[in-house]
């Protein structure tokens, strides 16, 4: 049954549901049985007593989850101001006034964004008035229409309109102390990263799931890109993976059915499930505004609203914080507390609603009155809800604490009632590198192993693991291979480069003599690219910190900073340690760390000048495109800059790490909130433009198929036939035992031998010519395995390392340190010689390769070696 929600488009049924199925339906949100699309379609018609009966079932649910919150009888708002930044958009949606063009803005006397004189005049008469919320609402992207918001960008010196909110928003908290709500539309993940320091909640509206309002003709989204469904439900996810307490929700009556209707509440409750970042619900009634597109459509009734709010209560569930704007709904307050709001949202005693000018604010004190009379108390709320001040790290950064902090009561989250709304210093935290926790991890893993197998927060920190088996059964089925595997082995002989998808894929599947024979004509492509012999470094792993709140759901690496495990290194001991690393023959380090809270975007050039100020003659091999980011966004650089700016500071290459799969329907499985393949790529094409050279990685065995490794190494040669800048290619094994998403029952146990085998050969031969160096992962596989691999078609052993703390934290049971007596032993497993070589390939200086030699396998206390 396909019924219309409003007198406007879609299919109508002018009987409405059965009797029978509203019972139904009715019994069964009574009893508290899940809902389905169906149903809950059904209830958003509920009329009269089935009205009332649907909302007293709703509001039982409601006041179970306020009670299960500690706020039994309270209903929350948030006292703010409106900031209208720019009313210009380049979208077109038919019902909005808000937006305008430049031609008005000019007549008008006003520029094409507020100045930050007109932002803050705004923000301290709130201030003053006790207002805690600076709600900053524009519109989408509006330098990608309009030259004029692009020559107002240029004139006043920001890249684009996200760099503008992020500068205003740090003016607002320093010079105000109000917290911003940043409403600016689709945001990528990268803007996320960039805002996510300067205010402690975001927002946007999806409004609805239903396509066709975007896509036909006459629809009230028609001709506006960022009200494609899809669009925006990526938003929401990437809000949750960044960890951003978000506020969403639906416009009602805008011509969606009442299928529609639910398939939207229901695609909310999905996002929130999986990632716990929908902090408010906001649900929305249409109304027709003069002099636009839908001037003629009748509003959405009360009744609508109503079931509607009663249905998403059911829907999301008693710990679901919702909201309906109380001045959309004509003073008819006591409705929408019965149907299970807790919230009124924003309201403000200086500015209008500048979304709904033609409706006014209640009063507060109208507000509370209402509320009173309906049996709640109004207290007030700042713009980043209770549960998410309470729950602190990763959903706070540590640079908006102190400014939350100021105005929350640390009981409850909820404003102070004495705050005093005064402006603070938005700064890093002081100290960043103090040497804190189990700094001698490095070591006592190999000696003691680690604390626990898991996090104390494992269920909360990566999500939810059932939506995530949901997600991930899909991409885990294998597939059909019908290709024929001896027509593709005579075409890898002959030119590997000729290699179709579907050969390479077959290829990827070999066994038995086909996997063979595969090993054997990669082998025949090395020997022919780069000889026989074997490669290895002598380097040093450095992780300075494993703090990390990303989370990542096959790393076992990272910890939170009160973890038994946990630890930060200080400059000193880095700096220290690279020294020793040069004692013993050293020519590179390698270090990354986790994405710490507290250390500030300039950390990592604070640690790479520690080294070259202690070791001027040592490679800098360091930092992540994810560290980059986190870099680049912490301190409002752009990617270009940070990088820029990490050179100059000593950086020489990055790992090519944080890849995992280049393919964001594993991605998102595997990590939580790392930067998607799009941002990889881009940070690795940076770099390589500015001369920074790169490996690239590849980790496998997981929740991945052979058409995701084929995937990821066409990206790699394409990138590579691009820039010429990755040095090498390393394979990656995945290391379950730790592993949280194996821990889970999700992951597979990592790799087989045929895994291994078959995507080492096929690197080979699908990064060829491009890519002529293959690297094994002895760290990972142990002695024999690096051995076959490089029987495979790899050429290089990676390195000494010394010390290595992410794969055996993850429980690989290789050891951290390889001497290079025991690395040539592996190339002579092989049967072929070794040879050092510098971080870019090039020969080693004589004076290195003595002090290797004088000091292999007597390596400095503070190094285990292991027999």
């Amino acid at each position: 049954m396909t019924t219309s929600a409003t007198s406007g488009t879609g299919p109508a049924d002018p009987t409405g549901p059965t009797e029978n199925s509203m019972r139904r339906a009715l019994k069964r949100a009574r009893d508290g049985v899940a809902l389905d699309v169906s149903e809950a379609a059904v209830l958003l018609q509920a009329r009269g007593e089935h009205l009332d009966a649907l909302t007293a079932s709703a509001a039982r649910v409601r006041d179970a989850g306020l009670e299960a919150a500690g706020r039994p009888g309270v209903i929350t708002y948030s006292k703010s101001v409106f900031v209208p930044l720019t009313r210009l958009c380049r979208d077109k949606c038919h019902y909005c006034t808000f937006v305008t063009v430049p031609g008005k803005l000019r007549r008008a006397g006003h520029g094409m964004f507020m100045s930050p004189d007109e932002v803050l005049d705004i923000a301290r008469k709130g201030a003053a008035l006790g207002c805690k919320e600076a709600l900053i609402t524009l519109g989408d992207k509006p330098e990608e229409r309009w030259p004029e918001a692009r020559e107002w960008l240029d004139a006043h010196g920001y890249d684009d309109t996200i760099a503008y909110v992020r500068a205003i928003s740090i003016r607002i908290l320093e010079e105000t102390g109000l917290l911003p709500h940043l409403n600016p539309g689709v945001m990528t993940w990268t803007d996320f990263q960039r805002l996510k320091p300067v205010a402690p909640s975001m927002g946007m509206m999806l409004e609805t799931t239903a396509t066709r309002l975007w896509s036909e003709p006459g629809g009230p989204h028609h001709g506006s890109p960022d009200k494609e469904p899809a669009v925006r439900l990526r938003v929401l996810e990437d809000a949750g993976r960044s960890s951003v307490p978000f506020t969403s929700g639906v416009l009602i009556g805008i011509g969606e059915t009442y299928e529609e209707r639910a398939e939207s509440l229901f695609a909310l409750r999905k996002v929130s499930r999986a990632y716990h970042g929908i902090q408010e619900l906001i649900i929305q009634n249409f109304r027709a505004k003069p002099d636009t597109a839908m001037r003629g459509m009748p509003d959405a009734e009360l009744d609508e609203l109503v079931a509607t709010v009663a249905v998403a209560r059911h829907i999301m569930g008693p710990s679901a914080c919702l909201q309906a704007p109380p001045n959309l709904v004509d003073a008819e307050y006591e409705r929408l507390i019965g149907a299970g709001i807790d919230d009124w949202g924003g309201v403000s005693p200086l500015t209008i609603d500048h979304v709904n000018p033609e409706r006014p604010w209640p009063q507060i004190d109208e507000l509370a009155a209402k509320s009173r009379a309906a049996g709640f108390a109004l207290r007030e709320r700042l713009c980043v809800y209770p549960e998410f001040v309470k729950r602190g790290e990763p959903w706070l950064d540590p640079r908006l604490r102190p400014h939350v902090a100021a105005l929350a009561d640390p009981e409850t989250g909820l404003a102070r009632a004495d705050a005093v709304v005064e402006g603070h210093a938005w700064q890093e935290p002081d100290e960043a590198f103090t040497a804190t926790g189990r700094t001698d991890l490095h070591a006592t893993i190999d000696t003691e192993g680690r604390t626990s197998d898991r996090r104390d927060d494992f269920d909360e920190v990566y999500g939810d693991w059932g939506a995530l088996r949901e997600a991930a059964a899909p991409g885990m089925a294998p597939e059909r291979i019908d290709i024929d595997v001896r027509a593709a082995l005579a075409t890898a002989a002959d030119d590997p480069t000729r290699l179709t998808d579907d050969e390479a894929l077959a290829l990827l599947h070999a066994d038995g003599p086909a996997l063979d024979a595969l090993c054997g004509i990669a082998d025949d492509v090395r020997r022919s690219v780069v000889g026989d012999d074997v490669t290895y470094i002598v380097t040093r792993n450095i992780n300075f910190t494993n703090v990390c709140y990303t989370g990542c759901r096959f790393c076992a690496f990272a910890q939170r900073r009160t973890d038994a495990d946990a630890y930060t290194l200080s400059l000193e001991q880095v700096a220290d340690r690279a020294q020793q690393a040069w004692e013993v023959g050293a020519v590179e380090i390698c270090m990354q760390g986790g994405i710490h809270p507290d250390l500030p975007g300039t950390a990592y050039f604070d640690i790479a000048r520690a080294v070259k100020a202690r070791v001027p003659g040592m490679h800098v091999h360091a930092f992540s495109p994810m560290e980059v980011v986190n870099g680049a966004t912490r301190t409002g650089l752009s990617i270009r800059e940070w990088l820029t700016a990490a050179q100059e500071a000593g950086l020489d290459s990055i790992p090519g790490t944080a890849a995992e799969i280049l393919d964001d329907e594993v991605r998102w499985i595997l990590t939580k909130g790392k930067l998607p393949t799009a941002t990889w790529i881009e940070v690795i094409e940076t770099a390589h433009e500015l001369g920074i050279r790169s490996s690239s990685t590849m980790m496998y065995g997981h929740v991945d198929q052979p058409r995701h490794w084929l995937g990821h190494l066409r990206t790699l040669a394409g990138i590579q036939q691009r820039t010429g800048g990755f040095t090498e290619f390393v394979t990656l094994p995945f290391i379950h035992t730790n592993a949280p998403v194996y821990l889970a029952g999700i992951a597979r146990p990592g790799p087989t031998l045929r895994d291994n085998r078959a995507v080492t050969a096929m690197a080979r031969l699908l990064l060829h010519p491009h890519i002529p160096n293959i690297q094994t992962s002895w760290v990972k596989l142990g002695t024999e395995g690096a051995a076959e691999m490089l029987r495979s078609g790899a050429n290089d052993l990676g390195g000494t390392l010394m010390e290595e703390t992410i794969s055996r934290m993850a429980g690989s049971s290789y050891g951290s340190y390889k001497s290079v007596k025991d690395l040539v032993a592996v190339a002579d497993a092989a049967g072929r010689p070794a040879r050092p070589r510098t971080t870019l390939y090039g020969p080693v200086p004589e004076e290195r390769q003595r002090a290797a030699r004088d000091s292999d396998g007597h390596l400095p206390q503070l190094l285990p070696v292991l027999d």
